[in-house]
């Protein structure tokens, strides 16, 4: 056994680690790290899960929920053991991260009111609207208090008895360690925080409780949302019915304490140290999403970008879309199954490998083909839902590089439309940092999105690990803070050594890209007519 491998057995002998769990749109995954290096990852688990389209909605079940969450940590405890031989009994700190937006609603005794609507849900429309024209703050349509108000304006029975509503990552925290808080980025996506307080914005909180005040006498905001806490406060400890929960073998013990819960979009600008001022990162998975740190206010409210928060409650600009790469992951798994009845099978991340390498083969404009992502709706396209398209000219030139090129374009396209927004308010944007999957393979969706946003593009060695990373790193942070800020912290103990592969944007894939994202948007008309003819 080598002094290294010595020097990580006996800090988790001796608990000195720190876990992230991280709730994705597709996979559960536990994320062990060394709480005094946190680039050390001792160890991971994961579980693949799938949201439910159910009565026009997308949801998870609860019990998926606890189901995935302990079969993630369990394939952490199991790669421990294998490894260093040892039953893990403690941490320093434990963080949990999750899909932010979204509703989950409770009554008095905890019970769920209504399936959880997650994010990705597109109806709450009229709700969006009138609340964006009360507070004169984008309210996006997969906030929590979109989802709430829309279900007030629907005269859902079950609103007079809301009396929790949290987030996804919210109510694990909740049941893990009995409190209701979030974290203040998390909190950001469920109603909007004032910079000053890094705190719901009370004079807001009190115009919502007067326009519902009629419907539903008595009601107050401040009652039924969880508290909010910056990045370092300590968020409760691990209860002995929370360890029961996690640790279905009962060897993990109680009084672990927690860092404050967060969205996977804070989680993944501290994945990339994307917390400073003219910074920014782009996480890419199933759904897709921009946060860039501002140094001034905005100068007026924009449909294509919520303000939302850092985990240490400063103000960000957030371009979100419903969608990212699934739509690109099903051509990937086409050619997979072509290869395969070929009697040639090809494992799955040599075809990834292989159709991205072909994408840099292609025409800067992708020969004039066009691919739509959209297998939800898509607020910053005008989609109330989506239809996938791969739509060409006659004069096009279809071939494999340009198909894979327009894919990967596609994955970034509705993205570059807010992204345009921003840079039409005058924010500069010194790095742009990445993370996710579609980065893996080396310098190519790096490369596309420098073009599409014209700007650098860093990857860390770090980004393939994401957000359950990220809120590893968090819960060390809680631990090992020693009053430094949160951008202090990652610099000088997380990425002071980091390397990050940097791509430059090139004229011609500027150029290019432009070309495309012209044609895209006259194309979306198609896509929309689409959604209409295709019931």
């Amino acid at each position: 056994m080598t002094e290294t491998t010595n020097v990580v057995k006996d800090a988790v002998a001796a608990g000195r680690t720190s876990l992230g769990i991280e709730l994705g749109s597709t996979r559960i995954k536990a994320c062990l790290v060394l709480t005094d290096d946190p680039t050390q990852v001792v160890a991971t688990g994961s579980h693949e899960w799938e949201n439910q389209f159910v009565d026009r909605t997308w949801t998870y079940s609860l019990e998926d929920v606890w189901s995935g969450v302990q079969a993630a940590y369990a394939a952490l405890s199991d790669s421990i053991r294998k490894r260093y031989g040892l039953a893990v009994a403690s941490f320093d700190a434990i963080g949990v991260s999750a899909m932010m937006h979204g509703y989950l609603a409770f009554d008095a005794e905890d019970h769920l009111l209504t399936p959880f609507r997650t994010w990705r849900n597109t109806r709450t429309g009229p709700a969006a609207t009138e609340l964006t024209d009360l507070f004169g703050v984008n309210i996006p349509l997969r906030w929590s208090i979109a989802h709430l108000h829309q279900a007030v304006l629907d005269e859902e029975e079950h609103v007079g008895e809301v009396r929790t509503l949290t987030t996804l990552a919210g109510y694990v925290h909740w049941r893990l360690t009995g409190q209701k808080v979030l974290g203040v980025g998390d909190a950001s996506g469920v109603f909007p925080i004032d910079p000053v307080t890094k705190n719901y914005d009370a004079k807001l909180r009190e115009s919502y409780d007067s326009l519902v005040a009629d419907r539903h006498p008595g009601f107050r905001l401040a009652e039924v949302l969880p508290s909010v806490l910056a990045a370092g406060a300590q968020a409760g400890s691990l209860t002995s019915e929370g360890a029961a929960l996690l640790d279905t073998s009962g060897t993990l013990r109680a009084g672990i304490p927690f860092c404050p819960p967060e969205g996977d979009a804070g989680t993944g600008m501290v994945a990339t140290c994307a917390v400073a001022p003219r910074t920014g990162n782009v996480s890419a998975g199933t759904s897709i999403f921009s946060m860039v740190v501002l140094e001034r206010s905005l100068s007026r409210v924009h449909e294509e970008l919520d303000v939302v928060t850092t985990p240490a409650g400063d103000p960000v600009a957030m371009v979100h879309c419903n969608n990212g790469a699934s739509e690109l992951s099903a051509w990937v798994r086409l050619f997979s199954d072509f290869a395969t009845a070929a009697g040639q099978p090809i494992d799955g991340d040599a075809v990834f490998e292989t159709l991205f390498t072909q994408a840099l083969a292609g025409e800067s404009d992708a020969g004039g083909l066009l691919a739509y992502n959209h297998l939800s709706g898509e607020p910053i396209a005008g989609l109330s839902e989506g239809r996938p398209l791969v739509v060409r000219t006659p004069d096009s030139t279809l071939s494999l590089p340009n198909f894979m090129r327009a894919q990967i374009y596609g994955v970034f396209a509705t993205l570059a439309l807010g992204m345009r927004v921003l840079a039409e308010e005058g924010v500069k944007i010194d790095a742009m940092y990445a993370h996710g999957g579609l980065f893996k393979t080396a310098g190519v969706a790096q490369r596309v999105l420098a073009g599409a946003i014209d700007a650098p593009v860093a990857v860390a060695e770090t980004a393939g690990e994401g957000g359950a990373w990220g809120i590893a790193v968090l819960a060390a942070y809680t631990v090992k803070a020693d009053g430094r800020d949160l951008g202090a912290y990652l610099s000088d103990a997380v990425f002071g050594d980091s390397a990050f592969a940097v791509v430059e944007p090139s004229a011609d894939d500027v150029a290019g890209f432009a070309r495309y994202l012209e044609r895209y948007r006259a194309g979306l008309a198609a896509e929309r007519a689409a959604v209409d003819a295709l019931a």
